[in-house]
């Protein structure tokens, strides 16, 4: 019985220097800022991502596998990037092609103006 009361005394010993501690602050100071649990991006914000960015990305892994909000951010951005840069080789690949046609078209038209080299244009005739 008399370890009963030892035990509980220690305890509530405890108990209060705990409650004490955490009361008074402690050594006074305050608690410094917490450390946010997110990474810093290694993804370039000030211009398109290139092929080396996205080789040297890693993900940072939680307890159970990747951070779901940092990995749909990630492949939202390079999904935007790649759509933005679709858009872009398709609109050169249309502008090369008229422009190649225009260079087809112009080259039969000044073969035309020149003559078929038979020998029956209209200046050849009145000359």
């Amino acid at each position: 019985m008399v370890v009963f009361w030892f035990l509980l005394i220690a305890l509530v010993v405890v108990v209060a220097a705990v409650a004490l501690f955490v009361a008074g602050g402690g050594s006074g100071a305050a608690l410094p800022e917490a450390a946010g649990d997110r990474t810093v991006w290694p993804l370039p914000a000030d211009r398109p991502m290139a092929r080396a960015d996205v080789d040297t990305l890693r993900l940072p892994v939680a307890l159970r596998g990747y951070r779901m909000a940092e990995t749909d951010e990630a492949l939202d951005r390079l999904g935007a990037e790649l759509a933005e840069r679709d858009a872009r080789i398709a609109e050169l690949e249309a502008a090369l092609a008229g422009a190649q046609a225009a260079a087809m078209g112009g080259g039969a038209q000044a073969k035309g103006r020149v003559g078929s080299g038979d020998g029956d244009d209209e200046g050849e005739k009145k000359a």
